[in-house]
């Protein structure tokens, strides 16, 4: 236990490899587990049922499975699970699950969340995802792996944002962002071709990705036509094929704006 600062405490139950470090005043409790390699800075608190990876690092003053704000939560025993190589900066909050939903809130592997970012209970965040600064995820969103969060975004309860998208900073989220999207203002605004090309998509299906894009967002065409036209040009993309999959589990709606 040299790894644990002697003010820090521990409940006798809590679970930690080894290897996990944890820092002055920090506070975990006993159904929490931490796998090898996991940074605990100062005064951090984990409680609930948590489950935290490997490789993680919590920067100080970070909440981590605390009991959630729904007010139709009564203490049940609902989980928060962390999985690997996260970064989760200061002052971030991360609250357990209900009931009501998948009584679970799920943070994947190499996401980066900044300083005073909050996710909410039943979000489900995917892999190497990035929210920025003081930015704010209410109850059971979903986010896409690789989407990225420009500092002090606000997402609507159960709004999903689809793989890879990029939401602009101080913008508002209401309604569901479809995969690639470039949503800034408050409104989709372009296909994310910078991040597209830094994830190594290659230029034919970044053009296919463009091509759905100008369907859905130019043309002023009812969804049930935009649907008929995706399908065409799905035939030969995947990634077309996931924006089809998206949009046909959209339960929020697909944000379109203003058309721009």
């Amino acid at each position: 236990m040299s790894n644990i600062h002697p003010s820090a405490i521990i409940h006798p139950s809590a679970k930690l490899a080894d290897s996990v470090k944890v820092g002055p005043f920090s506070v975990i409790d006993e159904n929490v587990s931490i796998d090898e390699d996991t940074v605990v800075g100062p005064h951090v608190v984990i409680n609930g049922h948590t489950h935290i990876g490997k490789g993680n690092h919590f920067y100080q003053f970070c909440s981590v499975g605390e009991a959630n704000q729904d007010k139709k939560y009564h203490g049940e025993p609902t989980r928060t699970i962390i999985g690997d190589n996260n970064i989760i900066r200061e002052s971030c909050t991360i609250h357990r699950g209900t009931v009501d939903d998948r009584s679970e809130t799920v943070i994947g592997d190499g996401n980066l969340l900044m300083a005073y970012t909050h996710v909410a209970h039943d979000c489900v965040i995917g892999n190497n995802v990035t929210i920025a600064n003081s930015s704010n995820l209410a109850g059971h969103v979903v986010v896409g792996d690789w989407a990225i969060l420009g500092g002090f975004s606000g997402v609507h309860q159960f709004c999903h944002i689809g793989a890879h998208a990029f939401v602009g900073i101080r913008s508002t989220v209401t309604q569901d962002i479809a995969p690639f999207v470039l949503y800034a203002d408050s409104a989709p605004r372009a296909v994310n071709t910078e991040g597209l090309r830094r994830r190594n998509f290659d230029s034919d299906e970044i053009s296919k990705i463009r091509k759905a894009y100008r369907v859905i967002y130019r043309q002023g065409l009812l969804l049930e036509q935009v649907m008929v036209e995706l399908e065409e040009l799905a035939k030969d993309s995947p990634s077309v094929q996931s924006m089809i999959d998206f949009i046909n589990t959209s339960k929020r709606g697909l944000a379109r704006g203003s058309m721009l």
